[in-house]
């Protein structure tokens, strides 16, 4: 084996320590809430795909399935975007009874669940994305108590 050779070998193994060393250094520099607002990010992604694959192609509410509305992006009357859906919320009995609503540039993140009363499905955004087009404004959504989000 020649000394570039040696070395080349040497480099990529420094490599391969440095990669998780820093994906965990940056994890460490987290705080605990942020780390806490990741993992309930996350749950209630997981919840949403699970939930989203189950109901299929069936119409889940205003006209929309519930992939559809997972997709949508709720927006004032003006269309200023005031928030993502992230979870479609249903009663004991398998009805839509709102969506929870991660409130757009919240920081930390906050949800909010609204009722399907005043809602509009709009084609709008560049892409022909589905909007919920609604009355509220981003003080009636930031007045909001927020939602409960389910463990696990």
């Amino acid at each position: 084996m020649t000394s570039d050779q040696f070395t080349e070998i040497k480099m990529k193994q420094a490599l391969h320590a440095i990669v998780p060393l820093a994906a965990l250094a940056l994890t460490a520099c987290e705080s605990e809430a942020e780390q806490q607002a990741d993992t309930t990010e996350d749950r209630i992604e997981m919840q949403a795909e699970q939930s989203a694959a189950a109901a299929g192609d069936e119409i889940a509410a205003l006209g929309l399935t519930e992939r559809q509305l997972l997709d949508a992006d709720l927006v004032s009357q003006d269309g200023t975007e005031l928030g993502d859906v992230e979870q479609v919320r249903r009663s004991a009995s398998g009805e839509v009874s709102g969506l929870l609503i991660e409130i757009e540039d919240s920081d930390p993140d906050r949800y909010v669940e609204i009722p399907l009363s005043g809602l509009n499905a709009t084609e709008g955004g560049v892409f022909g994305d589905t909007d919920l087009q609604t009355d509220m404004t981003a003080q009636d959504l930031a007045a909001m108590p927020d939602a409960a989000v389910a463990a696990g």
